[in-house]
Order: structure tokens, then C-alpha cells, then sequence
């Protein structure tokens, strides 16, 4: 089986974050992550493609973007690449995980099965505990990962229902 790769899309997971801090009362790093994570998981299960574009890396308290936590680390000055005020522009960094948006989401940039998934995942979420969210980011596409490395498309699809038949 040929392995699924996406192409990180860099100005639609901004909006993505965008459109999900400013939906947040307590707008944290593993919070943003884990809707981003259900809500492109979902998304690749019902139309073959995540929202964002990014790959999931198999951390110890649950999947993180890796290219989206690059560029908060950026952001926030600690990041092996610097940020040179494109990424600042739209958020800043508080106390090492919290985000404050600068701006509201540029809707045009999301598509509305987008703003559906994030949408529902931010329904289901954004009252959970950090230990509920992170358990139940603790599935079966992370326990398949070493911790550290990529977590496979493949291995998304198949989490969120899907069989080697649609992969």
C-alpha cells in the first residue's frame, strides 16, 4: 500500500487556529491541538483530504501538529525557526501555551465542510478537561505511532471507520 501524504496548507491552518482560539474561553496550545486533530481526522474520513495539511506527530499527552506547533514556537521565541512578524501578525503567545488571536478567522479561507468539522469538534470539546481530551486523542492512530514520529494518514482513516477498501 502506497502511504497518503497532504500538503501542509499554510494559510488555511492559520484561519483554522484562528477560527478556533477565538471560540475558546482558555485558548491553549494542547486545546487548539486536539480540535485541529479531531476535526481533520473527520474531515479525511468524509471527503479524502484533512483541513489543514498537516502531519500529526505521536507526542506523549496526544497528536500535535507538527508544522502548527513550529510556528507557535516561532511565535513564542523558542522555535528552531525564527519568526519574522508573518506569524506574529495574527496571534501572540502567553505564559509558554496560550494564544491570544489578533485578528478573527478570514472565513473565505475555509471551506463550510471545514467550519462544519470545526465546529462540531469545538462543540464536543471546548468544555473538556485537558486529561478527558488528551485520553481520548489516546486512540487507536496514536497507540499504532512510536512516540515522537508521524502518525500515518492511513492509520487516521482507519481510526475514524474507514477500511483499506477506501484508503
Amino acid at each position: 500500500m502506497t502511504a497518503i501524504n497532504m500538503e501542509f496548507n499554510e494559510r488555511k491552518s492559520l484561519q483554522a487556529v484562528l477560527y478556533i482560539a477565538n471560540r475558546l474561553a482558555r485558548r491553549d496550545f494542547h486545546k487548539i491541538f486536539k480540535v485541529l486533530y479531531f476535526s481533520d481526522r473527520d474531515h479525511l474520513i468524509k471527503y479524502g483530504r484533512t483541513i489543514t495539511g498537516d502531519q500529526y506527530i505521536a507526542m506523549e499527552d496526544g497528536p500535535v501538529p507538527s508544522k502548527i506547533y513550529d510556528i507557535f514556537k516561532a511565535v513564542r521565541g523558542d522555535g528552531y525557526y525564527k519568526d519574522d512578524g508573518t506569524f506574529s501578525a495574527f496571534f501572540e503567545v502567553e505564559n509558554w501555551d496560550l494564544l491570544r488571536p489578533k485578528q478573527d478567522a478570514e472565513l473565505k479561507a475555509l471551506s463550510k465542510t471545514d467550519i462544519h468539522f470545526l465546529d462540531k469538534n469545538l462543540e464536543l470539546y471546548r468544555n473538556t478537561s485537558w486529561d478527558e481530551v488528551r485520553e481520548k486523542s489516546h486512540d487507536y492512530a496514536w497507540r499504532s505511532t512510536i512516540r515522537n514520529r508521524p502518525i500515518s494518514f492511513e492509520n487516521l482513516i482507519i481510526e475514524a471507520g474507514g477500511d483499506k477498501d477506501f484508503i
